[in-house]
């Protein structure tokens, strides 16, 4: 038995407070799985919390951080069947309740009773019994760890872009060169995209994104992205849009760099209290898609695995740096301040 026993994790006491401190194991009950955490990989939601809070009050401090994980199974729970110990899993950081309104609508991402798993930036993390029970994938024998807890933020990008039903053939910007638009570039090329834009302003990253099989890239200011996408869009502009930095200023932008009839994706998640303005002449008579996206359902998770472990979407160039859990803060301050670093692994 593990639970009771000390271990190391890194307690977030408030906005910019991370300790990592020794803390009592959690204790396995019914229904619930201890896992061995061998890689936690950094996240811009991560970084979001750290440097301001959480929207929703779903992070209640001081709690264990972190949300993006992959270990090996220490200890299972009495009423887990199919799960055995030394098993190298990954689990999403939620489970539906299966029940409320929004989970009878299928809305699983929305749930009103949802689970949330925090913890990934320790030794060991419990898997509670709502998510064991949905949202726990093996990983197969040659996926890395620091792979597989990638998982996450793809299952998210793949949900939000499944509801943007891009066409073959069309055309795709992205606004954004860090993790998550290098993932929105792959999945984007793999739903059939011929053209795929990348806007930033670090000049590694986006060499990242050629590579990644980005067709272009642009670096500049928001008019200059503007200019340059509509330029490569023969003044029409992008089909697609999606804005994958989180703030109010891109998410205006991805509305002026979309073609009529177009679609918008605002992604990434903007401080608390943000606000934006639309030009309600845009929408109507520019008959523009504007589409929000949060979070993902069991489903995506399990597929986003399920591409990473094909090779179909590429993990290992968006992972720059590996640090071990006593440098979690460092880690932090490094991903605020680095103009390369994409994500960081974690290595208990």
């Amino acid at each position: 038995m593990v639970g009771g026993k000390k271990m190391k994790a890194a307690m977030l006491y408030g906005v910019g407070d991370l300790r990592v401190e020794n803390v009592n194991v959690p204790e396995v009950k019914a229904g619930e799985v201890l896992v061995k955490v061998r890689a936690a990989t950094t996240c811009g939601t991560d970084v979001k919390i750290f440097q301001r809070g959480y929207v929703g009050g779903v992070i209640r401090y001081p709690t264990v951080f972190g949300h993006e994980w992959a270990g090996d199974v220490a200890e299972v729970g009495e009423g887990v069947s199919w799960i055995k110990e030394g098993m190298r899993i990954r689990a999403g950081n939620s489970g539906p309740c299966l029940r409320c309104r929004m989970c009878e609508k299928e809305d699983y991402n929305l749930c009103e009773n949802m689970t949330w798993l925090w913890g990934a930036y320790a030794e060991y993390i419990k898997v509670p019994a709502p998510i064991v029970r949905v949202n726990i994938q093996e990983i197969p024998s040659h996926v890395a760890y620091e792979e597989a807890a990638v998982a996450e933020p793809l299952a998210c990008c793949l949900y939000g872009i499944e509801k943007c039903n891009i066409g073959t053939g069309d055309n795709v910007a992205i606004i954004g060169d860090g993790p998550i638009g290098l993932l929105h570039l792959q999945l984007a090329r793999l739903k059939g995209a011929s053209r795929v834009i990348v806007c930033g302003l670090i000049e590694d990253r986006l060499t990242t994104a050629k590579n990644l099989g980005a067709n272009m890239t642009v670096k500049g200011d928001a008019g200059e992205c503007i200019s340059r996408v509509r330029q490569l869009t023969d003044g029409y502009g992008a089909d697609l849009v999606i804005e994958a930095v989180g703030l109010p200023a891109t998410w205006e932008q991805a509305l002026k760099m979309v073609r009529k009839g177009g679609t918008v994706l605002e992604f990434g998640g903007c401080p608390p209290g943000s606000v934006i303005k639309v030009e309600t002449e845009l929408l109507h008579y520019s008959d523009i898609t504007l589409l929000g996206s949060f979070h993902a359902t069991p489903v995506h998770f399990k597929r986003a695995l399920n591409l990473i472990a094909s090779g179909a979407v590429k993990i290992r160039p968006i992972i720059t740096r590996k640090m071990g859990l006593d440098e979690v803060k460092d880690a932090f301050h490094i991903l605020s301040t680095s103009k390369k670093d994409l994500k960081i692994a974690v290595i208990p």
